[in-house]
């Protein structure tokens, strides 16, 4: 009768054991208090990931018992890289359904339209999360916009990522151009895309200065806008710094772009039109070099006051059709 009743609760004692092994190492609450952070490598294993959470005391027992656990109940799919948030009390089963399917955190830095490169190398230097040095990249090779980036990620790939975007969207639109554009090649665009947004932070003035600028290009006049006294690091290189002018071969400016084009900038300049000159701007000496032929005299009894944008207040300078 004792050999009975032992056999039958020796059973009954090892199901109840099991089930609380199950329930405290796997189902149950985990010992965290917090909220905590873990950042996955590339390409880890369920061991390094276990190893990672005995480290930081996300669970109970040890990374043997979570992998053995994992291996048994869990979901036979790799583990995804980046970062995660463990909320806190978070099980064993629920940590490894976030790593396995659940969505890292995403940062995100911005490039906002008209920052020059200098700033851009500085934005990157100033994200705490990311690794690594990057150089100044070229004027004109970066897309404005917003990227996604990965805690631990290097700055060289976030840049990479960057000027990638430039490339493409830069031969979509490219592709796109209207027959008969005043730019010869894309550098052309974004150096003239560059130049009116430096002139002009509104886009209904755009289309208006991109074709000024173009009725300019296309008589081989050189251009002298006010964007170009600009200093690498944004700010005015000031009244007595020689104005730098920007001269065309076959109406392709030879300058370096002056700061950061975005998309509708370079769609302008790509898409640009025939322009009909109903009256010619004259700039200031500062902005635009007046042709050699008018006098003195002529220039400045011409000369109106100047907006910004580098229109004139009377009438439009030019009518794109």
């Amino acid at each position: 009768m004792k050999r009975l009743l032992l056999l039958l609760t020796l059973p009954a004692l090892l199901i109840i054991a099991a089930g609380s092994a199950f329930w405290l190492l796997w189902a149950g609450a985990g010992p965290t208090s917090r909220q905590m952070t873990i950042v996955v490598d590339q390409g880890s294993s369920i061991a390094r990931v276990a190893q990672q959470l005995e480290q930081a005391g996300a669970i109970r027992g040890n990374a043997t018992t979570f992998r053995g656990l994992a291996r048994l109940f869990g979901a036979h799919a790799p583990v995804q890289s980046g970062e995660f948030l463990l909320s806190a009390g978070i099980s064993p089963e629920a940590i490894l359904y976030t790593l396995q399917f659940g969505h890292p955190v995403q940062r995100m830095v911005t490039i906002p339209e008209g920052m020059p490169s200098v700033q851009v190398q500085a934005r990157l230097m100033a994200v705490p999360f990311l690794t690594g040095a990057v150089d100044v990249p070229a004027e004109g090779s970066v897309l404005p916009d917003t990227y996604g980036y990965r805690r631990g990620e290097s700055r060289a790939a976030v840049l990479g990522r960057m000027q990638a975007a430039m490339r493409t969207e830069l031969a979509r639109l490219w592709a796109r151009r209207r027959p008969g554009a005043l730019v010869v090649s894309p550098e052309a665009a974004i150096i003239l895309a560059s130049i009116v947004e430096k002139e002009t932070g509104k886009a209904s003035e755009r289309r208006l200065i991109a074709g000024v600028y173009g009725n300019r290009l296309r008589r081989g006049m050189p251009i002298r806008p006010s964007s170009i006294q600009s200093r690498a690091d944004g700010r005015s290189a000031g009244a007595s710094s020689s104005p730098s002018s920007m001269r065309t071969t076959a109406t392709t400016p030879t300058e370096a772009p002056a700061c950061r084009s975005g998309r509708s900038p370079i769609q302008g300049g790509i898409r640009l039109p025939p322009c009909s000159i109903r009256r010619r701007p004259m700039h200031s000496t500062s902005s635009l070099t007046a042709p050699a032929a008018t006098s003195s005299r002529t220039r400045s009894s011409s000369i109106r006051p100047m907006s910004r944008a580098g229109t004139q207040s009377a009438a439009p300078a030019a009518r794109c059709d």
